[in-house]
């Protein structure tokens, strides 16, 4: 997933548009987490990157999304860019 989601709805109010924003990089991490797993490998492990704009995102850890997305929130961005690439691991 790479995208750009932007705030500003007609309809919608901020607050609940991070919500639902929230909702999706969940969902997105989920339905990626149950594909199955390539030959050789135990799980799915995430590459995550955050930012203002593409060209200013900065690599992040996936447990620090949402703490990122409420910071953003608490910042009054009218937009940001996540970045969330699945890569296959192996347990060590």
């Amino acid at each position: 997933m790479k995208k750009t989601f932007k705030i500003a709805h007609p309809k919608i109010k901020p607050a609940r548009r991070f919500e639902a924003i929230k909702h999706e990089v969940k969902k997105y991490l989920k339905r990626e987490r149950n594909k199955p797993c390539p030959e050789g490998v135990d799980y799915w492990d995430f590459d995550c990157q955050f930012g203002a704009t593409e060209l200013s995102a900065q690599s992040v850890r996936k447990s620090e999304l949402n703490s990122h997305i409420d910071q953003a929130e608490k910042d009054g961005l009218e937009s940001f860019y996540v970045e969330i690439l699945a890569k296959p691991e192996q347990k060590t």
